[in-house]
């Protein structure tokens, strides 16, 4: 079965649409989205409806969280602060009460799916090197886990380390790997291209998606809603 796990959406409706358009021309089964779909941009409830609407499961993201008032917006940065509050006053009964169900962790088999890391899910933990994707895996069962939360496409490889791929089919069959997919709408690795990965869990083969988007639509839609320049300025470098 082929899976799209995309995460890090940040109510970048541009991002999605493009995303979810080239997910349904190719033979893919299931989308599991890794959660943050609102926070920094400008069509929290599109976006929430979207992944209502397509995927078969979504995770507890900590901008879904803070949006809900249950993570304090005090350990946010100002940008962010600013944004959460707003998708809190814009965000619909009925898309409130969906975030607020949202689990913090999936399990299929083997496979974890997770926000941030599998090590209290709920604390919001970067892995960023190595040797802290090794200690997480140390702590789980699962072969292959996947995250999202940094907006760095990066996998981690339990005995080889830490390297990068894009566009790239890897196969993953000889190691234990967190794989971080990266972020549709909002990527943080110098390239503004929105980014998640396609997974085959009977190949064990996983790609990553770069895909181009109408970004200064996203971009004059943050101006245009008054939401701080800085994060349309963001999206234009992918930093």
């Amino acid at each position: 079965m082929k899976i799209a796990v995309i995460s890090d959406i940040h109510a970048n409706l541009e991002a999605l649409k493009t995303a979810l358009t080239y997910i349904q021309s190719q033979p893919i089964e299931q989308i599991i989205c890794l959660g943050d779909v609102v926070g920094y941009g400008p069509r929290p409830n599109e976006c929430v409806e979207f992944v209502r609407e397509s995927c078969a499961h979504c995770l507890m993201g900590n901008h879904d969280h803070a949006v809900l008032g249950l993570t304090d917006v005090y350990y946010f940065n100002e940008y962010a602060r600013e944004a959460v509050l707003w998708s809190r006053d814009q965000l619909t009964p009925a898309n409130t009460a969906y975030l607020d169900n949202l689990p913090f962790t999936h399990e299929v088999g083997n496979i974890l799916f997770v926000h941030s890391s599998p090590q209290q899910p709920d604390e919001w933990h970067y892995i960023f090197y190595d040797h802290e994707a090794r200690q997480n895996l140390d702590q789980i069962r699962q072969r292959l886990v996947f995250v999202g939360h940094s907006h760095i496409p990066t996998v981690y490889s339990y005995n080889e380390g830490e390297f990068l791929q894009e566009r790239f089919l890897l196969d993953l069959k000889n190691d234990r790997y967190i794989v971080n997919v990266g972020s549709i709408g909002q990527p943080r690795d110098g390239n503004p291209k929105a980014c998640f990965v396609i997974y085959d869990t009977d190949s064990a083969l996983l790609e990553y998606v770069r895909l181009e988007y109408p970004v200064k639509v996203t971009y004059q839609d943050i101006i245009d809603r008054q939401l701080p320049a800085f994060l349309a300025m963001r999206l234009l470098s992918g930093h």
